[in-house]
């Protein structure tokens, strides 16, 4: 028996009419929940956190690139980097704003996580954010360290981050990663 005489064409479903919610964002994100966990499972929390900072550091320096390239490869102040922050994050349909900026720090809140619901439970995922905050703040400021004090990934209902742009004695108190500036060899 043949394909068609089993399914004659009239019969056969039009899967393209199927209302499975599989586009581009929702699976890559789904995917990217699934590695999480994966790592999470395979070689805990702290290692997997520290896989995901490794692509995070990559990711910061990809970003970085980006937004020093279009505004003409000059010295930014403190503000300037505060905007990029909250920009990069939109633009990949998180919900980042500016709480709050001092000379000393920079807070950020955040009512939708980037990488959708995919990231509740998984909070290694959160070192995405660390590491591209932090390569960004330390390439234009030279000193960041990046406090995540809430997440989605841990199940509050937003994200505050706290990004230090000065070794004060209150950043060396924050719980969180310090990150540098690299100064080419």
């Amino acid at each position: 028996m043949t394909a068609t005489e089993m399914f004659p064409v009239e019969a056969r479903p039009n899967v393209e009419e199927l209302p499975i919610g599989l586009q581009s964002a929702s699976f890559l994100q789904n995917l990217l929940g699934l590695v999480a966990e994966t790592l999470e499972d395979v070689v805990g929390l702290d290692d997997a956190a520290g896989f995901i900072a490794l692509v995070g550091q990559q990711m910061g320096n990809q970003i970085n690139e980006l937004y020093t390239q279009a505004l003409g490869d000059r010295p930014l102040d403190a503000k300037t980097v505060a905007h990029i922050l909250v920009d990069l994050k939109n633009r990949i349909e998180g919900g980042f704003f500016l709480i709050e900026q001092d000379e000393e720090r920079i807070i950020l809140g955040n009512q939708r996580c980037p990488l959708g619901s995919s990231v509740v439970g998984h909070p290694s995922l959160c070192m995405m954010t660390s590491n591209v905050f932090g390569v960004i703040v330390a390439h234009h400021l030279g000193y960041a360290k990046v406090c995540i004090e809430q997440a989605i990934a841990n199940g509050d209902q937003g994200c505050r981050v706290v990004v230090y742009t000065q070794p004060t004695a209150a950043a060396q108190a924050a719980k969180g990663r310090e990150y540098y500036r690299i100064e080419p060899v």
